[in-house]
């Protein structure tokens, strides 16, 4: 582990960017350029304390986990993503997995999508990014440990009835989400078998839900693409949302959006909850609604 140039590294790479480049609202005037350490440590999911010592050539070193994390944090491309790895003896990750590297280009665009739920996940569930929208829809799923942000994982392990939170999709419709979840999954897994991500959760999924295996076993295939989703949120009511699927080839990774249909009762309603934000709201319980989707 190079201590001394990955501190360097990482001080420059904050330098270079400005809180409106990561969606972080400017505030006070700055006595230097860039991104504060405690930003950097906020959009990475570290403590400032562990990310400070980082830069100065005293942390511990870093998991591949936290590596993925701050190459996103940072804004990395996917050379400075590499060295990154390579400064604490890691090797970067290849092409015959999923990459948790987002592009920048991807992030700076949901950095401006403000006003609309959008989020970036891997083709079997992953989710990599989130905005403010999106979380104040489903939940920060992002805030949760990194082995726990699948929301296919979350659907078939974490129902909404045994934690006490309503799920986020009509009832009637939970069991076209399940169908379409597994049917997915099956059609990654035939297109990367040597991809040890989906293979791993499909494993993990057939040995601990009987729904999950009697789904798998009916042998649909299905990719996921554009529809119309309604959601029940427990402030604003439900919504109708036109859900857009972009995707990108090279990553298997896939950037969805949430619009409502201008002058509908949706979109007020989805106006509202940017409105409300990300506040604790009682009704929520301070939990994320994330379970069953």
């Amino acid at each position: 582990m190079h201590r001394s140039e990955l501190a360097d590294f990482l001080r420059r790479c904050r330098a270079r960017l400005g809180p409106a480049e990561v969606g972080l609202t400017p505030g006070p005037r700055r006595r230097t350029p860039g991104l504060r350490r405690e930003e950097v440590a906020q959009l990475a999911g570290m403590s400032p304390d562990y990310y400070t010592r980082l830069e100065q050539a005293r942390g511990p070193r870093p998991s591949r986990q936290m590596l993925t994390a701050l190459a996103r944090a940072l804004r990395l491309t996917d050379d400075e993503r590499d060295y990154l790895f390579h400064l604490v003896g890691e090797e970067p990750p290849r092409d015959r997995s999923t990459s948790g590297h987002v592009r920048p280009g991807l992030l700076r665009v949901l950095d401006r999508l403000f006003d609309t739920p959008a989020q970036v996940i891997t083709d079997w569930g992953e989710v990599l990014a989130q905005n403010a929208m999106a979380a104040a829809l489903v939940g920060d799923i992002t805030a949760r440990p990194p082995g726990d942000r699948n929301i296919v994982r979350s659907f078939f392990t974490r129902p909404g009835d045994d934690s006490g939170v309503p799920g986020i999709f009509p009832s009637e419709e939970i069991e076209e989400h399940a169908r379409l979840h597994v049917a997915n999954l099956r059609a990654v897994l035939a297109a990367r078998p040597d991809d040890p991500g989906p293979a791993t959760l499909v494993a993990e999924l057939l040995s601990v839900s009987p729904e999950f295996a009697a789904l798998w076993e009916a042998h649909e295939v299905a990719v996921r693409h554009s529809s119309v989703k309604r959601f029940v949120h427990p402030v604003v009511g439900t919504m109708e949302l036109d859900c857009e699927v972009l995707l990108s080839s090279e990553h298997a990774q896939r950037l969805i959006v949430h619009t409502a249909r201008p002058g509908s009762e949706s979109a007020e309603r989805l106006e509202l909850l940017r409105v409300l934000g990300l506040q604790d709201l009682a009704p929520r319980g301070g939990q994320d609604l994330a379970p069953r989707g």
